[in-house]
């Protein structure tokens, strides 16, 4: 059975956002981490992502119908657990964000975050909706420690891709590991050598239609499944913060 989080703990412990991909509105939240996620002790679910109302803010995947009911979020909510809304579509002008305001206001919640991928997005919301923490997605793509910096004069905390897990010499030149979020497990990005899909989403994610790009083989990356990373080490490197994709049926979660 699930229990809330612990409000008062003095050991650091790894965290994990996971992906609501996947999950059927009408689906209680809490049977859907059971199936899911259910290797991952509750108190260390930090966050769930995934689509809530209707939005042309939307990036990453395609939005075609929500994931996430405002009775999910508010039991999240409940149990410690943050919503956060992938606003990632690499376009974004003032009067779209105006006509998104009242979503916003919507989950306004301390515990709840919006990832972002424009930079004016993500500096709009963080001026009129204060209590959210605003993350850099990981399409963003940083690759080297300027990058990184540069961010974390605008965003809480950034995502950096799959492929950094793998770059010692750059994880070990972050300063404040604690606004960092790493993968702890890989798809299809960790190898991907384009990753065009991400501006073909965000194109359709404003209209409803348009053509999906993937510079990889489908078959191949199908057959590939997902990666685990070894967390203990990045753990001990000191990154606490990670984010789990969910595995398709016969592949790990990456806990």
């Amino acid at each position: 059975m699930l229990k809330t989080n612990p409000q008062n703990t003095t050991k650091q412990i790894n965290t994990y956002t996971i992906s609501a991909r996947g999950k059927l509105i009408q689906e209680p939240i809490t049977s859907f981490i059971d199936k899911n996620f259910g290797s991952v002790p509750i108190e260390k679910i930090e966050s769930v992502f995934g689509f809530v109302e209707q939005s042309s803010l939307y990036g990453g995947r395609a939005f075609y119908v929500p994931q996430l009911s405002n009775e999910n979020v508010l039991e999240l909510n409940s149990m410690g657990i943050g919503l956060r809304i992938p606003f990632t579509n690499h376009f974004a002008n003032e009067e779209e964000y105006q006509n998104n305001k009242k979503l916003l206001s919507n989950y306004h919640h301390p515990l709840n975050s919006i990832i972002c991928t424009n930079d004016n997005l993500a500096s709009w919301i963080k001026r009129d909706f204060p209590d959210y923490d605003i993350e850099a997605s990981v399409i963003k793509n940083f690759s080297n420690i300027e990058q990184i910096d540069e961010a974390l004069e605008i965003y809480n905390t950034l995502v950096l891709p799959m492929s950094a897990n793998d770059d010692d010499k750059l994880l070990n030149s972050i300063v404040d590991k604690s606004r960092i979020r790493l993968f702890a497990n890989a798809g299809c990005a960790y190898t991907c050598p384009a990753k065009i899909c991400y501006k073909s989403f965000s194109k359709f994610n404003k209209k409803g239609q348009g053509e999906m790009k993937c510079s990889q083989i489908i078959k191949e990356r199908q057959m590939k499944g997902l990666i685990d990373f070894d967390i203990e080490k990045l753990a001990n490197m000191g990154f606490h913060k990670f984010k789990l994709l969910r595995g398709r049926a016969g592949n790990q979660t990456g806990y």
